[in-house]
């Protein structure tokens, strides 16, 4: 299988689902400092778009940083004032796509068929999230391979260490990493622990 651009230094989106805005700034920095270069902060956290535009300030210049569960024309206007770069979908909308990267925004689109993917293609996504992966697995990324044209795909719902590269052997380019990264109220020391694993997860496959 040829090679897929990842369009991340390290294609592994850090996902901060309940992160509170003053806490913000200590996690994306650990991740940052750990080599992550995208950052989603979920739309169903506290004041997500005040952590985002924080995040945006501190890091933006070092990691593309976004909100992740965009819905809604009203999730995308306030994820670009606060200057978010990346909106992560759990859905395929095509409006709300097609919206998004008009207005210059990198969208990672939900998706669970290959009808879904297609459509999200159209609207111009680029990059798919395949969702939840955990309940899909590395056969159905498999499949999809075999249709589907070079786009980053990335495995987002119950991926680990252990498991990343069944799913970077059979064609995604990474993962989203959520609950096994970062749980609300969890100190810096251990976002950053799991972040060194995540990592050497992937460098270890990709060697």
């Amino acid at each position: 299988m040829d090679a897929i651009p990842s369009p991340f230094r390290l294609p592994l989106i850090a996902i901060l689902r309940g992160i509170a805005p003053h806490e913000t700034l200590a996690h994306v920095g650990a991740l940052v400092e750990e080599g992550f270069d995208a950052i989603e902060i979920p739309t169903n956290s506290p004041q997500w778009q005040d952590s985002v535009a924080a995040a945006v300030r501190e890091y933006g210049a070092h990691a593309r940083i976004g909100a992740g569960t965009v819905l809604i024309p009203a999730h995308l206007d306030a994820l670009v004032a606060a200057g978010g770069t990346l909106a992560v979908t759990p859905n395929t909308h095509p409006p709300l796509i097609r919206d998004a990267v008009g207005r210059g925004v990198q969208v990672a689109a939900g998706f669970a068929t290959a009808s879904e993917a297609f459509a999200a293609l159209d609207a111009g996504a680029q990059m798919l999230k395949l969702f939840p992966a955990s309940v899909y697995g590395p056969a159905m990324v498999r499949a999809l391979r075999s249709v589907l044209p070079p786009v980053p795909l990335f495995a987002v719902g119950g991926v680990t260490p252990d498991i990343l590269s069944d799913y970077l052997s059979v064609g995604c380019v990474g993962a989203g990493i959520g609950g096994e990264l970062y749980q609300p109220g969890q100190p810096v020391e251990r976002t950053r622990q799991h972040a060194r694993r995540f990592r050497q997860a992937y460098l270890d496959y990709a060697a």
